[in-house]
């Protein structure tokens, strides 16, 4: 999970940091690192396993998505 992908996840699920460290009972901070690319894998897995249950779906590239959702392709402009 890219921070982008977890951004992007918690925006289509309404979800805030605060939302998600009292969802896994994590701490507020550890989970502001994932905004930025940082933390452990177990913390990475967590969260992400959370927000699956809650419908998101990560995709790499090729996957196609099993229900409605954003995607962002290869030759988006970006920032």
């Amino acid at each position: 999970m890219t921070p982008e992908q977890f951004k992007a996840a918690k925006a289509m699920l309404g979800l805030s940091n605060p939302d998600l460290a009292e969802m896994t009972g994590l701490h507020r901070n550890t989970v502001n690192k994932l905004d930025k690319g940082e933390g452990k894998a177990s913390t990475v897995q967590l969260v992400r396993l959370t927000l699956e249950k809650r419908g998101a779906q990560f995709l790499a590239e090729g996957d196609q998505a099993e229900g409605p959702g954003v995607a962002l392709g290869g030759g988006a402009e970006r920032g």
